[in-house]
């Protein structure tokens, strides 16, 4: 699966998971709240495949799942080289090269995204909208 194909998959994810919350009348911070791992492991067990392993992405103890993905990781599926990267060039990222030189981001040791000053500090219902400048080939 490529960057784009995950990308528009979980957008719509995220979009009946948030839609449901409105409906249900959450404040955004109850939103928020309502994407911390324990209670979406539990409540939205087919949102991330890890949720099946009961395993996190990032080892946090108030990890949070609304961006799940990162408005500073930027991407490209038809680039030849440099496939992702990360705009901030974050101290925690780093550089995947494969074998015949394709350039990926690796993310697993960042956290920013999962906290949940972040996720306040950028939020919108929208998850499309925080990650509009991810996709570079729009």
């Amino acid at each position: 699966m490529g960057y784009k194909s995950w990308f528009d998959t979980h957008a719509k994810k995220h979009k009946r998971i948030v839609d449901k919350l409105l409906k249900e009348g959450r404040s955004r911070e109850e939103i928020i709240e309502y994407f911390l791992f324990d209670n979406m492991l539990k409540n939205e067990p087919d949102f991330c495949p890890l949720y099946k392993k009961n395993k996190k992405c990032h080892q946090i103890e108030e990890l949070n799942c609304y961006l799940c993905a990162c408005p500073n990781f930027r991407f490209n599926d038809e680039a030849t080289i440099k496939k992702s990267y990360c705009s901030i060039n974050s101290k925690e990222g780093r550089e995947l090269k494969t074998q015949n030189g394709i350039i990926h981001q690796d993310c697993s040791n960042c956290t920013i995204p999962h906290h949940k000053k972040y996720i306040q500090n950028n939020f919108s219902i929208s998850w499309i909208e925080i990650m509009k400048e991810c996709d570079l080939a729009r």
